[in-house]
């Protein structure tokens, strides 16, 4: 069967990288091909698109780059029918995907969810779209499916969070704080996101507060993907930029600075205590403030429906509130140890990628 994937960010590509070889498994006559970054293309899927020129984030940032954004949305849907795939694979990329899912729907394409878009967070009533507009929805927020049962959406399976999977399988380098020269002092992680405004905004302001640390080893976990310009604030700072091993930094961090999004999980699984930060343009974060329906930003709060990590929104991000929220986590002995071991247990399951592909091979075969 041919297989249509369309992810927009890092996390996604990570994500959808591993359904693809789990689909391999079931299927050996797959064909994949789709929008996605550099792990999906290594998983086998023919790339028509990298991620690095399609994300976007934040009301304004849409806003000022809307020709961009039609103009490829008019290149998906052009590849989507000349390729004709048996379905098609939305992963999480909201703005994009509830779009494509229209198009692809009434294009007569059999059009697959996973990763949900969080409408819970707000714009709830978008649900009403993906009722309308997707076949079946894979979740991996356990609340997601009585979410969508409110709109009369029950084509929905939890399948488990990927998060786990992926730090799960991972092989640490045991070699990694002796190629780096990190033996001597403990390591503060800055993980500052994967998309330019972010890395924009957050790092910056987080080098401000690092000569004030001199007992650390501070480490920027960069990414491939981004313009190495993004990280010349790094430079003659102190702090050292590693690329693209950000799962082995965190396997040997004491603390992590991290942008909100999937990070913030990641940090948790790792053990690691964190600190999570948030800044976007003034713009957007007035009319987040107006839809978003949630008490928290954090995946690790969301989730544990409580505050366990502190979060620097906006102008509480600063240098003042940072270095008091990341000296508390310090000198605590095992800040935050026994609340990420009840998330771990509360979000185990069985492989998500085995789980999921073996969902939709079932329903494409029926």
């Amino acid at each position: 069967m041919k297989y249509y994937l369309i992810a927009g960010e890092k996390s996604g590509d990570l994500h959808a990288s591993n359904l693809i070889k789990s689909l391999k498994k079931l299927d050996i006559e797959a064909q994949f091909r789709g929008w996605g970054g550099d792990e999906m293309e290594a998983a086998g899927m023919h790339l028509a698109k990298h991620y690095k020129d399609t994300a976007f984030m934040g009301f304004w940032e849409v806003f000022v780059n809307l020709l961009k954004i039609r103009k490829l949305f008019s290149e998906c849907k052009k590849d989507l029918l000349q390729w004709q795939p048996n379905v098609v694979i939305l992963v999480d990329y909201a703005g994009f995907n509830l779009r494509m899912a229209k198009f692809a729907k009434l294009k007569g394409f059999k059009v697959y969810y996973y990763i949900s878009p969080k409408l819970w967070a707000w714009g709830q009533k978008r649900a009403l779209k993906i009722k309308k507009y997707v076949d079946h929805l894979f979740a991996i927020m356990y609340f997601e499916k009585a979410f969508y049962a409110q709109f009369g959406f029950n084509n929905v399976d939890y399948v488990g969070n990927p998060v786990l999977d992926a730090v799960d399988n991972f092989e640490p380098n045991e070699y990694f704080v002796h190629k780096y020269h990190l033996e001597s002092k403990p390591i503060i992680a800055i993980l500052p996101g994967s998309r330019k405004q972010e890395v924009a905004n957050i790092l910056a302001k987080t080098l401000e507060i690092v000569p004030q640390y001199p007992e650390y080893y501070w480490v920027v976990a960069g990414v491939s993907q981004l313009p190495s310009a993004l990280y010349e604030p790094v430079k003659n700072s102190g702090v050292k930029l590693i690329i693209d091993e950000t799962y082995d930094l965190l396997a040997n961090a004491k603390a992590a600075i991290v942008t909100s999004g999937t990070a913030t999980l990641e940090t948790a699984v790792f053990r690691v205590p964190q600190v999570v930060v948030y800044e976007t343009s003034p713009f957007t974060y007035a009319i987040a403030k107006l839809l978003v329906k949630v008490k928290y930003i954090s995946l690790v709060n969301l989730l544990a429906e409580k505050e366990v990590v502190k979060e620097l929104i906006q102008s509480k991000f600063n240098p003042k509130e940072l270095m008091a929220a990341l000296n508390e986590i310090l000198n605590k002995s095992d800040p935050f140890q026994e609340e990420y071991e009840k998330l771990y247990q509360k979000l185990k399951t069985p492989s998500v990628s085995d789980t999921a592909a073996k969902a939709m091979y079932e329903k494409l075969v029926q």
